[in-house]
C-alpha cells in the first residue's frame, strides 16, 4: 500500500508540474500589435477672420482625434507650442498664422522633435460656402490619397509623411467611429498642393436597387497650400527646404499698387505733353484781329 500511495503522490506533482508549464507558456510575452496614437493640437494666432475660423472648424469636424486650444497670443513665440502640444498630450501640431487679417499661413509640425513645414493658404472655400451634394458621417475615418508626384521629390516625400501623421485618423481615436466613408486627396500642381474632400457612394442614387457602382461627391472643404520652408525642427531649427518660388502676398500687393501709380503717372506725363503741344500749336495774335481793330 506505501508503494501505490508513492506513486500517486509521484503522478499528481507531475501533473502540477505539467499544469504551470502551460501557464507558463500562456503567460508568456506576445509580440504586441503597434498601436496608431497620432493626436494632433489646432490653435490658431491672434486676427483671424471669419472664413479662416470657419475653414478651422471644417477640419476639426473632419479629424475627431484633433484637439483644439484658444489662440495663442504671440506670434513671435513659436517655441512654445511644442511645450503646449506636450500638455495636451499630442505629438503633432496644426497651427494657423494669420497676418494682417487677410494672409493665413498653417504650420504643421511634429513635436517636440520636428520637423515641420511653413504653408501658404490660398483660395479657401468652406463646407457651408460651397454647399456641395456630398456628405460624410461626423467623426468617420477617411482614406488619404496623395498625387505620386509626391514620390518625385523629396520635400513631397517628407511632406506626405507629415500629413500621413497628422490627417490619419487613428482607429483607437477617442472620437473616431467605425466607419470609411469620405478620403481626402492631396494633389500636386503648379508646386502648389491642392486639397480636396470627397463622398464614396457605393450606390448610384439613380438606381438604388441596381448593381453597386462607386462613385465620388465633393463634399469640402478645399483650398491650395504653396509649401514656404521646411525646417529641421519643430517650429525652429536649421531649414532642410526653401520655396525659392514662392512671393510674399505682401510683396505682390505692393507690386499691383506700384503698377497703379506708375499708370497715373504715365496718364498725368501724357496730360503734361497734350498741354505743351497745344502751346505750341497756338498762332501769335494778328494785327486785323476783331479785338484790335475795334479796339
Amino acid at each position: 500500500m506505501a508503494s501505490l500511495l508513492k506513486e500517486q503522490q509521484k503522478a499528481k506533482g507531475k501533473r502540477k508540474a505539467d499544469a504551470m508549464d502551460v501557464d507558463q507558456a500562456s503567460l508568456a510575452p506576445t509580440a504586441k500589435k503597434p498601436r496608431n496614437k497620432q493626436r494632433v493640437l489646432m490653435l490658431s494666432s491672434r486676427g483671424i477672420n471669419h472664413r479662416m475660423r470657419h475653414l478651422m472648424n471644417d477640419l476639426e469636424a473632419l479629424l475627431p482625434h484633433v484637439k483644439k486650444d484658444a489662440k495663442l497670443d504671440s506670434k513671435n513665440h513659436l517655441n512654445l507650442l511644442p511645450e503646449l502640444a506636450d500638455l495636451h498630450n499630442c505629438n503633432n501640431t496644426l497651427y494657423f498664422e494669420a497676418r494682417r487679417h487677410e494672409d493665413l499661413y498653417m504650420w504643421a509640425a511634429k513635436t517636440p522633435n520636428g520637423p515641420s513645414i511653413k504653408l501658404h493658404v490660398q483660395n479657401i472655400h468652406t463646407m457651408d460656402e460651397l454647399k456641395m451634394t456630398g456628405n460624410c458621417l461626423k467623426g468617420s475615418r477617411g482614406i488619404l490619397s496623395f498625387d505620386k508626384a509626391f514620390d518625385e521629390t523629396e520635400w513631397g516625400k517628407l511632406t506626405k509623411e507629415l500629413f500621413t501623421h497628422i490627417f490619419g485618423v487613428p482607429p483607437q481615436a477617442r472620437k473616431a467611429k467605425p466607419f470609411v466613408d469620405h478620403i481626402l486627396t492631396f494633389s500636386i500642381l503648379d508646386n502648389k498642393i491642392w486639397f480636396r474632400n470627397f463622398q464614396i457612394i457605393e450606390k448610384d442614387p439613380l438606381q438604388p436597387n441596381g448593381p453597386p457602382q462607386t462613385s465620388l461627391t465633393e463634399i469640402g472643404p478645399r483650398f491650395v497650400l504653396t509649401p514656404i520652408r521646411i525646417f529641421e525642427g519643430a517650429f525652429m531649427g536649421a531649414t532642410v527646404y526653401s520655396n525659392p518660388e514662392f512671393v510674399t502676398p505682401a510683396a505682390i500687393r505692393s507690386a499691383m499698387r506700384r503698377a497703379k501709380g506708375d499708370k497715373y503717372g504715365h496718364r498725368k506725363d501724357a496730360q503734361e505733353e497734350r498741354g505743351m503741344r497745344k502751346e505750341l500749336r497756338r498762332r501769335e495774335e494778328d494785327e486785323l484781329a476783331v479785338g484790335k481793330v475795334f479796339a
